[in-house]
């Protein structure tokens, strides 16, 4: 092994494997909060709930696990902020403090930071891992949403938590298993390209 290979430090992220330290970080960052803006193109309405089904949440979560928590913390706050500025990214296309389901909105740059820092100490390295690095970026954005949707609809606990993460359940659990087959997946290829 040579001097350069010991002192070059390991990918903590899938992003850091990628050269220019500030320009990658803005480019990453932009691209981040365009996913995410993207993904809550992916939207559908749920009976008995203001709150829609998005593919924000898999954007939010695959975010800050390939960025990392600094990256992720900022590519989301970009995105809501911009959201709020009045950039129309938000689900179905709106923009602004768009009510009772805001504070989903508001949990985002948490989850990435907390998921990125999971990833950052190989959260994202296995499959089961990935699962429980994505549940618990999920818990944070259900406590922060549900809460939101609880004060904003003056909703009881138990009714807020029925309109405001029940019916999200399976499908959060179906982007926990696609962000499990999806980043083990891509630390493989990378490995195998070094």
């Amino acid at each position: 092994m040579t001097a350069a290979a010991t002192l070059t430090p390991r990918p903590q992220v899938l992003s850091d494997l990628l050269p220019g330290a500030a320009v990658r970080d803005a480019v990453l960052v932009l691209a981040g909060a365009a996913l995410v803006g993207a993904l809550a193109q992916v939207s559908f309405p749920i009976p008995g709930t203001p709150v829609p089904v998005t593919g924000q949440t898999l954007g939010v979560l695959l975010g800050g696990a390939v960025l990392g928590g600094r990256r992720g913390l900022a590519a989301m706050a970009l995105y809501v902020l911009a959201g709020v500025a009045g950039v129309p990214w938000f689900a179905g296309g709106t923009a602004g403090m768009v009510g009772a389901s805001f504070g989903y909105l508001l949990s985002y740059p948490l989850a990435a930071l907390l998921v990125g820092a999971l990833a950052g100490r190989g959260g994202d390295r296995t499959s089961l891992r990935t699962v429980a690095t994505m549940l618990l970026g999920t818990a944070v954005i259900y406590a922060v949403g549900v809460t939101w949707l609880g004060l904003w609809l003056h909703l009881a606990p138990g009714a807020a938590l029925g309109e405001g993460m029940v019916p999200f359940l399976p499908g959060d659990l179906f982007k926990a298993a696609v962000a499990a087959l999806a980043l083990p997946g891509a630390w493989r290829l990378v490995g195998r390209l070094r």
